[in-house]
Order: C-alpha cells, then structure tokens, then sequence
C-alpha cells in the first residue's frame, strides 16, 4: 500500500513539473550586436525575459557568425533556430508582399492597430509557416549617403550616372527602375571594407547607424528627402509557436506589441541624436526640392509597389492582397 502512495505521489510530481515546464525560444539577428537596431532586438529579448520568468525564455545563440544573415529566415522555417529578427527584405523571394512595410509610411502602432501587422501575419503563415511576432524600430526612413558631393540636373534631379552605388534587396527596384543606377550588391557586413577600397561610394541606408557601423568615416553627404521605412520583425517558426503554451505565446504576443511602440519612440530620439551628432562631424545636407523631390519620392513608392504586385501575381496566391496591403501600410 506504502509503495502504490509512493508511486502516486511521484507520478503527480513528474506530471506536474511537465505541465509547468519552461518553455524555450532560441534565438538569431541578422545584424552584428554593434548595430542599434540588433540592441533594440536584444532590449526585446530582456523584456520577455523577465515577464516570462518561469514560463518562457529566449536564448540568443548570436547574429550572422552564427548564421549568415541570408540564410536565417530559412533556418527559422525549418526549425533550426526558434527565431528570427530580420528585415522582411531578406525573404522577399518567398513573401513580396514585406514591400507593403518597406513602402509605408505609418509606424508598427497604426498598422497594429488597423488590422495591418494582423494581415501581414496571415500572409507569414500562409506562405512561409511562420508567425509574424512584430514590427520593431518602425517609423525610421533611408537617405542616400555619398562619399562626394551629389549632381543635380538643370531641373533639380538627382543624377547618379557614375557613382558606385551600393544596392541591396530593399531599394534595388527604386535604384534600378527610376535613377538608373548600375547597383553593386553587398551585405552590411561587407560594406565598410567596400567603402574602404572604393569599391562604392555611395549607398542606401537608414537614418540610424550609420555611426555604429563607422561609414561615416567614408561618406560626407546626405541627400534629402528620406524614402521608405525599416522593415525588421521577428518571426518565429509556427510549429514552436504552436507548440508552446497559451501563457508562453501571451507574454511573447503581449512583449511584442509594447516594444513597437517603446522602439519606435526610443529609435526617433537616437535619430535626431546621430544626425546631430553627423553635422557637428562635417556631413552635410543636399535636399532635392519642389517637383524633384516630390518624384524622387513618388518613384521610390511606385516603382516598390510595382515590383511587389508583380511578384505576387506569380505567386500560387495572387496579388489578391495588394490593395488592401497599401491601404493598410500607406496613408
């Protein structure tokens, strides 16, 4: 009789301990841990850290030298990692529809709550089998940055006939379609040595950071008005989200929503800092004005949004989504 007690007890204890076992996320980012944007993951990361102390847990097992930063959101669909911090550019040949996001101009709080990150969502499940956590560090648009001074054209326009250009997923079709610029495609990991040995002197990129990755060591100018936004989320394999309990998937869902909020707040402040801190350095500001700028902006949009609806007419989907995408993600 004391055996059969014993055995009870122990077999409470053992389903008990299962039912409240930790769950685990493991976790890569694309971008060195140097870089803000990888800070901002990483603030993430602490965040539901703490909330899910006892319930769930993120281990970050690195950035590109851990997997190469084109190779991860393979990994995540095939389970090798949990999850992905990653700018939706990166699996644009699996999901055009991310160019809704790279081509908005609202932050991850209006499109949260206009039903549009839902909708992005769906699109991840559907097409790749992964969960779309959230849009981090919104609200942050790109320049053109030159290592000389940029030509204007009798009217105004940009003219980039003869700058090495330094081209990349995200901008290539607003590059290509509408400046007509011959592009040299290089990863961010690879663009100082280019800048360096002259390999490019001119690129895209964000309005932050360009500091923490000292290419402004290179380049002297910034042309103005800035296009687009930053498209980095956090996906997460679906079978591991399906897997994990309602309590674990709350506290990730719920840490998610807070930090596109708090990012994008904290993101427009280190902004106007690195800027600041650009011209007190000796970068200077070339803005394209009147009927040249509204084009230079008009194109970046249109020739985007051209790209992503012919895409995704080729998909077994369709482009189905298209109109409602842009009216979602643009205002």
């Amino acid at each position: 009789m004391r055996q059969h007690i014993i055995g009870g007890i122990l077999a409470t204890t053992v389903l008990t301990s299962a039912a409240f076992a930790e769950d685990t996320i493991t976790a890569v980012h694309a971008f060195p841990e140097l870089l803000i944007y990888t800070q901002s993951f990483l603030e993430f990361v602490d965040k539901v850290n703490v909330a899910g102390e006892g319930v769930v847990q993120i281990e970050v097992r690195g950035g590109p030298e851990a997997i190469g930063m084109f190779q991860q959101p393979d990994a995540v669909r095939a389970g090798v990692v949990d999850m992905v911090y990653t700018p939706g550019s990166f699996y644009a040949g699996a999901l055009p529809e991310k160019d809704a996001l790279v081509t908005s101009n609202l932050t991850a709080v209006e499109t949260r709550a206009n039903g549009g990150i839902e909708l992005i969502d769906q699109i991840h499940q559907e097409k790749m089998g992964v969960k779309y956590l959230g849009w981090f560090d919104s609200g942050v648009c790109y320049n053109l940055w030159t290592r000389d001074a940029p030509t204007l054209d009798a009217e105004g326009n940009l003219d980039v006939s003869g700058l090495k250009l330094r081209g990349n997923a995200v901008y290539n079709a607003f590059f290509t379609d509408y400046l007509g610029a011959q592009v040299i495609d290089l990863p961010t990991t690879e663009v100082y040595s280019a800048l360096e040995r002259g390999v490019v002197d001119a690129t895209g990129w964000t309005q932050i950071g360009l500091i923490d990755l000292k290419w402004n060591e290179f380049l002297n100018y910034r042309i103005e008005p800035c296009f687009f936004s930053t498209d980095l989320g956090t996906i997460v394999n679906l079978e591991k989200w399906n897997s994990l309990s309602e309590e674990s998937r709350t506290i990730l869902q719920d840490v998610a929503i807070a930090h596109e909020a708090e990012s994008a707040a904290k993101l427009g402040a280190v902004r106007d800092e690195d800027f600041a801190a650009l011209e007190a350095a000796g970068m200077q500001i070339v803005t394209l004005e009147g009927d040249a700028a509204a084009a230079f902006l008009t194109a970046a949009t249109e020739s985007t949004w051209d790209r992503m609806k012919g895409l995704m007419a080729e998909s077994p989907q369709g482009d189905g989504n298209f109109d409602t995408l842009i009216e979602l993600f643009y205002k």
